[in-house]
């Protein structure tokens, strides 16, 4: 049976991983109904991220913040350009940056792979359950043509938006939800 100090030192060494997985899990809800994750998740996440980390974190105080900053900027950086081209939404690109602002670089790098993983795998099952193969590969061939010649962000979001009626959407906040609470289970980070 585990001792009450036990239970006080787990609770202070993972709140932060649970209340992350937690907001996480109902932004991919709110997202797989809505096709967007709002704002009112997202800038919260990161502002009590900022606030924890410099408060509250093993590493309080600036150095705290400055990891916490730091991984807010590894969240957007990594979204950002599927963003800038019209691939993705900007509440997926605050959320990763919310998952940065309370777990940091490294792990929110390491999260965002597996999130990579678990999207690319979702995307595929979605195709197969439609059976729409041969369409989505014609556009998955036409969107990477038109990121090697096409140099302007600009045209390519507008490309993006004209196709985005006849595309199959995949809510990104889901994959980032499932890819990041997996990465922090696989590391005992939860435990």
């Amino acid at each position: 049976m585990f001792e009450s100090q036990e239970i006080t030192r787990w609770l202070a060494d993972t709140w932060h991983v649970w209340f992350v997985s937690v907001t996480l899990i109902v932004a991919a809800v709110i997202d797989g109904y809505q096709l967007k994750v709002p704002n009112w998740i997202t800038y919260p996440m990161i502002i009590s991220g900022w606030v924890y980390s410099g408060v509250l974190s093993p590493y309080s105080g600036w150095e705290g913040l400055w990891f916490s900053v730091v991984g807010t900027v590894v969240g957007l950086a990594l979204l950002l350009p599927a963003y800038a081209i019209g691939g993705m939404g900007a509440g997926d690109v605050k959320l990763l940056a919310g998952v940065g602002a309370w777990m940091w670089g490294t792990v929110t790098f390491y999260a965002f792979a597996v999130s990579t993983i678990v999207g690319a795998v979702i995307a595929v099952g979605m195709v197969l359950w439609t059976k729409s193969w041969e369409k989505h590969k014609n556009q998955f061939w036409a969107i990477v043509n038109e990121i090697f010649t096409v140099k302007d962000p600009e045209k390519l979001a507008e490309k993006a938006a004209e196709r985005k009626p006849q595309m199959f959407l995949l809510p990104y906040g889901i994959p980032i939800a499932i890819g990041s609470i997996v990465y922090f289970a696989w590391h005992g980070m939860q435990l």
